[in-house]
């Protein structure tokens, strides 16, 4: 008898699905049986994930959109249901926000990152959630560090992170009272194209190697090593997966060590 994967049959929405911890999660939760419906801006990149889930015998749709258009999460909701019938799993991972010097970001610099980051999330949440109630369902966010120690350089980000945390533990009490998980991961410092481009930037800025570049980082970050994609998506594989419906609420930092505070 073949024993049944820990997610068969899950259908599961992931939002920036094309590329870096999106992509991780979602072939991780084909991998593990769920049904996906990939999210993200560019349909190209869509495409190449659904390929590489349908290549290993899993199932996999896309929905190429953009969710800072307050009508987009709604549509996704749809697109799901349309496609297979339900939702029970919903992780939001969309949002990159812009970096700076605090008095050179404008007020439009502050609204986009909270357009797609928290108000997707919110927006989606909502659409998906007579779904998730019926089905008890869960939701992970992926949110990040920067939420809980902000920088000089990340106000906005810190700032959009803060607010989806917040977020996450009122929703978590309507979840008790509907009976759907809710919880986030705050991943640190992540082997992303985002962070490679950084990497490359400081090192040329430093005359360093990418790969001395990368050591100073761990070095100054007091970290056990930089995270890869793959360590996120192990994380959110287990908090999805039956073993741990009693975690409700969690605020889990995956850094490496990088957080300090209690």
């Amino acid at each position: 008898m073949v024993n049944q994967k820990p997610l068969e049959g899950k259908i599961t929405i992931v939002t920036g699905a094309s590329r870096g911890i999106g992509r991780a999660i979602a072939l991780r939760l084909a991998s593990e049986g769920a049904r996906v419906v990939l999210a993200a801006r560019t349909l190209e990149d869509l495409s190449k994930v659904a390929a590489e889930i349908k290549a290993e015998g899993g199932a996999a749709t896309v929905f190429a959109a953009d969710l800072r258009n307050p009508e987009a999460p709604e549509a996704l909701a749809k697109a799901a249901i349309d496609a297979y019938g339900a939702i029970d799993i919903v992780v939001h991972n969309a949002g990159a926000t812009k970096r700076g010097d605090f008095f050179a970001l404008t007020d439009a610099d502050f609204q986009d990152g909270f357009a797609l980051k928290f108000f997707g999330a919110v927006r989606l949440t909502r659409a998906a959630w007579p779904q998730l109630k019926a089905r008890q369902g869960s939701v992970l966010s992926i949110i990040g560090i920067g939420g809980r120690t902000p920088g000089a350089e990340f106000t906005i980000g810190g700032s959009v992170n803060g607010a989806c945390l917040s977020f996450v533990k009122a929703l978590s009490d309507i979840g008790i009272r509907d009976g759907v998980q809710v919880n986030a991961i705050n991943p640190g410092r992540i082997r992303t194209g985002r962070f490679q481009a950084m990497v490359t930037a400081e090192a040329a800025k430093k005359g360093l190697t990418p790969a001395a570049a990368i050591a100073e980082i761990i070095h100054k970050s007091n970290i056990v090593r930089v995270g890869e994609p793959e360590d996120v998506a192990n994380l959110a594989a287990f908090i999805l997966s039956p073993d741990s419906r009693f975690l409700q609420g969690a605020l889990l930092d995956l850094d490496g060590g990088q957080t300090k505070t209690v």
